[in-house]
């Protein structure tokens, strides 16, 4: 690992296995490897082994959300150390929690396990949005966060179809399994940190907690985003294996077909943002989860069996990937040295819902499943009106308009 940083504009030397944008590829690739496969068994392992319920899981996601809540502290540890180690050693704490997972199969280890792959993924994913946005030039982020989708759908697909081909075959043990998927991650993440050099990008970035009221819209649709995308983690894949008695092997089969889709879609919904604009997308996504959540719903009211609920998840899953068109909204209204301080903020503002809102509603999903999915289908139409609030050029100085059709054909456009 080089000690001295090479600035953004000289990586042109390097060869293009070792330059900026092939790190974020490659950490693309090996974060999901170790948090789908835990994703991926979760369920079918709190519930086997630990004898989980609603309750169980709704405090199990609220402790996982707790170092979401607490990413600001991201602004801290910048301080000290620099943004790329960072991620990389967040990542390495990912992979080696998720690890060592099963050998923790009480409520008191898997909550304990689980508060540390936590640090390990949130840290890295806010430290990983910041230095994407640091790195990648306005005019292809959105193309290139497309296809670092894609590319971290791939690497779920690689670890689900393992898991679908293997999992029988072999009668493997969750113990082999995190060891392997988790052990993978770990590695990679020791090699980024020591094969690429320091990169440095052109605007050093705040060391300090940035509020800015001009980032107001951006702040409330992170706010919204974390607490619908709370009650989809926690509750769909929990529903399709208590409600519907879904194995390790039909769970996994939905993921592959999730990110199948996603490999296919993200590269074209990227160009899309290029072309029609973070507006489009992310009204396109917000009205489909209000759809999507109203059906799951519909499952608890109206009988709807395991066909509907596994079409509606792929779907969800395939909506939320959407969201990057969220991250392309900020960097065009950033300033570049408020980059790394909001992402840091943007995930606690994301987390606040998440901290109390799994626990709370593990105890209404006892009584009523489908009031869980409405409060979902709420909180998105909500999101549909504040994402109408977003221009159509967004930049510096137009970052949000209180009346849409009054402002959108001014000069100023």
């Amino acid at each position: 690992m080089s000690k001295t940083p090479v600035s953004l504009s000289d990586v042109s030397h390097l060869p293009r296995w070792r330059r900026p944008e092939s790190l974020l590829f490659l950490m693309a690739f090996a974060m999901p490897v170790a948090f789908a496969t835990w994703n991926a068994l979760l369920n079918n392992f709190v519930i086997e082994v630990a004898g989980f319920t609603g309750v169980q899981i709704g405090w199990l996601h609220t402790v996982r959300e707790i170092p979401g809540f607490l990413a600001i502290g991201v602004i801290a540890l910048i301080m000290i150390v620099r943004e790329q180690v960072l991620g990389v050693v967040s990542l390495l704490l990912l992979g080696a929690a998720t690890a060592v997972t099963a050998w923790f199969p009480s409520l008191g280890g898997i909550l304990t396990i689980t508060m540390l792959s936590s640090i390990g993924f949130h840290y890295f994913e806010t430290v990983n949005q910041s230095l994407q946005l640091q790195w990648l030039p306005k005019d292809r982020a959105p193309i290139v966060l497309g296809r670092l989708l894609a590319a971290g759908s791939a690497a779920s697909l690689v670890a689900y179809g393992l898991l679908v081909l293997t999992w029988k075959t072999f009668d493997l043990s969750y113990n082999i399994v995190y060891l392997l998927s988790g052990g993978f991650t770990a590695l990679v993440a020791i090699f980024a940190l020591l094969a690429y050099p320091q990169f440095e990008a052109p605007n050093p970035q705040a060391k300090k907690l940035i509020l800015k009221r001009r980032y107001g819209l951006y702040y409330a649709l992170q706010f919204m985003a974390g607490a619908r995308r709370q009650i989809f983690v926690v509750f769909a894949a929990f529903m399709m294996v208590e409600k519907f008695g879904l194995g390790v092997e039909e769970i996994t089969g939905l993921f592959l077909i999730n990110y199948l889709a996603n490999m296919v879609i993200a590269p074209m919904m990227g160009k899309i943002v290029f072309i029609k604009g973070e507006r489009f997308v992310l009204m396109l996504e917000y009205i489909g989860l209000t759809l999507v959540f109203m059906a799951y719903g519909g499952i608890y009211w109206l009988g709807w069996g395991v066909i509907v609920g596994a079409a509606l998840y792929v779907i969800d899953h395939m909506l939320f990937g959407l969201a990057f068109a969220l991250k392309t909204y900020f960097q065009k209204i950033a300033d570049p040295e408020d980059i790394a301080p909001t992402a840091a903020v943007a995930f606690t503002i994301n987390h606040i819902a998440a901290v109390f809102l799994p626990a709370l509603l593990g105890y209404l999903w006892v009584v009523s499943p489908g009031a869980v999915f409405g409060l979902a289908a709420a909180l998105a139409m909500g999101s549909v009106g504040l994402s109408a609030l977003i221009p159509r050029h967004p930049e510096k100085g137009n970052e949000w308009r209180l009346i849409p059709r009054v402002r959108e054909v001014a000069p100023a456009e």
